[in-house]
């Protein structure tokens, strides 16, 4: 895949959704952004906030122009998912910016989330761009059991605090689809495999759980992932369910046995096998922060 392409998904029910691959942290097939162009269009995701006109492109290319754009939403408030709503609600004038309540004040003051952030990816921040405030008057707090009306489509909101206390799924019954934020884990499509996703400070194993337990019963045909794209749901949930757990155990016993977190750490890089598909500095920053996230967890358990 090339950093700003644009594909159609069209795989199950699906229609009049395409996504594009962002090329977020200068690796290919991690980052999307969904465009959903019905009789209303919304953008789902925002990436880091790095080369918003790939996006802009990709609705041109699709006939469309930000004038057009109706609907900002990202799933939650994690700059790889939000990082571009203040560039995009700039440059999309008439689109309203739809966030779960609790991170509606991150969007507008974005301080304290670059803060947490730098903190959370450490020398992954390189890859961010400009983080912008979205004007409050621009932004609709949303909740669990809201819909956002697109017309022919609409995205019902389902809020899964396990990765984050600020993070929702959207289910799209027209399209059979939902879009998983995190909650269902980061899809290699390259390994046809779901891999764990664990950030500090707000990873919570049993909320997590519970969050694809709630997918589980949407029952979706398609999991559109943010990382990364479409994939037919069979056993992908169950599967997470079984990864993140051992994931957690793994984390903790070794942490037992080594008795050093650096050491914990520096071990499980050593041990990585997605540079393959990531490159060396993605696969060993996204190690590093997912184990943080497990000490996090342990500790405050």
């Amino acid at each position: 895949m090339v950093t700003g392409e644009l594909f159609s998904v069209n795989i199950g029910s699906c229609s009049e959704l395409h996504y594009v691959d962002t090329g977020m942290f200068d690796t290919a097939e991690y980052g999307a952004v969904y465009l959903l162009t019905g009789e209303r269009i919304a953008i789902i995701d925002t990436g880091i906030g790095k080369r918003p006109e790939l996006i802009l492109d990709a609705l041109e290319t699709l006939g469309y122009q930000p004038a057009d754009v109706d609907v900002i939403a990202p799933t939650h408030v994690h700059l790889d998912h939000a990082g571009g709503a203040g560039q995009l609600a700039n440059a999309c004038p008439n689109a309203t910016v739809y966030v779960h309540e609790q991170g509606a004040r991150h969007l507008i003051d974005p301080e304290r989330l670059i803060a947490g952030t730098k903190a959370a990816v450490g020398d992954q921040w390189e890859y961010y761009g400009d983080i912008v405030p979205v004007p409050a008057d621009r932004v609709e707090k949303c909740a669990d059991g809201d819909v956002i009306d697109l017309g022919n489509h609409e995205l019902r909101i389902h809020h899964m605090p396990g990765h984050a206390p600020h993070q929702v799924i959207f289910d799209d019954p027209a399209n059979d689809a939902v879009f998983t934020a995190d909650a269902a884990g980061i899809y290699v499509p390259g390994l046809d495999r779901v891999r764990e996703t664990s950030p500090p400070p707000d990873f919570d194993l049993e909320r997590c759980l519970e969050d694809v337990d709630r997918i589980v019963e949407l029952d979706p045909e398609v999991l559109c992932y943010a990382h990364f794209g479409p994939a037919r749901t069979t056993d992908r949930l169950s599967a997470y369910q079984t990864v993140l757990s051992e994931w957690v155990a793994s984390v903790q016993r070794r942490r037992s046995r080594l008795g050093n977190d650096a050491a914990v750490i520096a071990s499980f890089v050593e041990e990585q096998s997605i540079d393959d598909q990531w490159g060396t500095a993605k696969a060993a920053g996204e190690t590093k922060m997912n184990v943080r996230g497990v000490f996090q967890y342990l500790d405050d358990r």
